[in-house]
């Protein structure tokens, strides 16, 4: 480790604040190797780029030679952390956080080394230690705070005075959550800043119980720097990890301007000049290179490549060859149009989707659009369109 890399990475742009100082933390970093973690509750079934940078970032810290842990909230999933929610979380059932779960490792994989021989990535769930807590460990927990410092979290105010109301498995949410520093015993904490009160909840008891300070790292939360719109797992917005590399691309070409620079900072390690440099350019070009950037580290640079070139053919070109089509059959002569998506979309889009995009007039079947869920389709030889990007060929 060196100075020089250090500060590459701490004034890079996607870290927004250090606690309980950058310079101390600068510091530590030089004389000793640190145990850091990320959590996230398991709460559906893909992340976000917001949340893939988090990961491109605890990469960096592991190449550095520091221990690095990717802490799934498979117990706290099923509690809800009522954090920027007016209402409260539906819970999830073992089983539906297993299996999302299961979809994240899948998707992280490219974003962390978990076989490096010396220093891996490492994986645990918080399920392991606060599912053996018992009613005296929980109360003994409680006694490091008051119901005051408690309150001061901004949504638990908001909701009273919304008169909504705050259930005690939600009040202590931060500290089942900041619990998790105590049983992996870490030195930093990364999260983004919405995270902010229970990872100095995490601090708090890391420091009563173990005798020892822990770091929170702070990471932005790649808004619209115009709009101040974020992405979302639980509303089901933003540019999600589940998508193939051609629904990536196009994902991220169809960005508003100003989320070039948004992308290319926090997903992409182009260097900040280099960066500028594309930013130059005319928007066009400068999101087909983000795009590709992004998706090439996401999804490997073959993928990203026949991703560009799809896009541009189809939408610069207008070309639209058949490779470009998903190729379908289906044993079934007829079936309603909502079944039809079913069978040709329903693995990574949920019900509720398939009927929204119906309702958007986003389907086309042979150049005609279908917004009725209950025609039925002859199955013979179609070309069906899904959105602006999808093509099928269903015979």
């Amino acid at each position: 480790m060196n100075n020089k890399q250090i500060k590459k990475i701490l004034d890079r742009g996607v870290i927004t604040n250090i606690l309980p100082t950058k310079e101390e933390f600068t510091e530590i970093l030089l004389k000793k190797k640190l145990r850091f973690y990320i959590g996230a509750d398991a709460t559906s079934d893909s992340l976000h780029l917001s949340h893939a940078k988090n990961y491109q970032l605890l990469e960096e810290f592991r190449q550095l030679g520091h221990e690095v842990i990717v802490l799934f909230g498979d117990f706290t999933a099923r509690i809800g952390d009522p954090t920027d929610k007016s209402s409260t979380r539906t819970k999830l059932t073992k089983e539906e956080v297993r299996k999302n779960v299961s979809c994240w490792l899948e998707q992280i994989q490219p974003l962390l080394n978990f076989n490096d021989p010396v220093n891996p990535a490492k994986v645990k769930y918080n399920s392991e230690w606060l599912s053996l807590l018992n009613f005296e460990d929980i109360l003994e927990l409680a006694s490091n705070f008051t119901v005051g410092q408690l309150l001061e979290r901004d949504m638990f105010t908001k909701r009273m005075n919304a008169d909504k109301p705050i259930f005690m498995h939600e009040f202590m949410y931060p500290m089942m959550q900041g619990y998790d520093s105590v049983a992996i015993d870490v030195d930093v904490e990364l999260c983004g800043t919405d995270q902010t009160f229970n990872a100095l909840v995490g601090r708090k008891l890391q420091k009563n119980i173990n005798n020892k300070d822990k770091f929170v790292v702070t990471v932005n939360l790649m808004e619209n720097p115009e709009t101040g719109e974020l992405m979302s797992k639980s509303r089901g917005t933003g540019i999600f990890l589940k998508f193939d590399s051609f629904d990536m691309f196009g994902a991220l070409m169809s960005q508003p301007d100003e989320m070039i620079k948004v992308f290319l900072v926090n997903n992409t390690r182009i260097s900040l000049s280099n960066i500028d440099d594309i930013l130059n350019l005319h928007p066009r070009d400068a999101k087909i290179k983000m795009a590709f950037e992004v998706t090439k580290i996401m999804k490997g640079e073959e993928e990203a490549l026949k991703a560009k070139t799809r896009f541009i053919n189809q939408f610069q070109k207008k070309v639209i060859s058949e490779k470009d089509m998903v190729l379908i059959n289906l044993k079934e002569k007829e079936m309603s149009l909502f079944e039809l998506l079913k069978n040709l979309i329903g693995i990574h889009t949920s019900s509720s989707e398939i009927l929204r995009l119906i309702k958007q007039n986003s389907i086309s079947i042979n150049n005609i659009k279908k917004s009725n869920k209950n025609e039925t389709i002859q199955i013979n030889d179609l070309i069906v369109k899904v959105g602006k990007r999808r093509y099928f060929k269903v015979n």
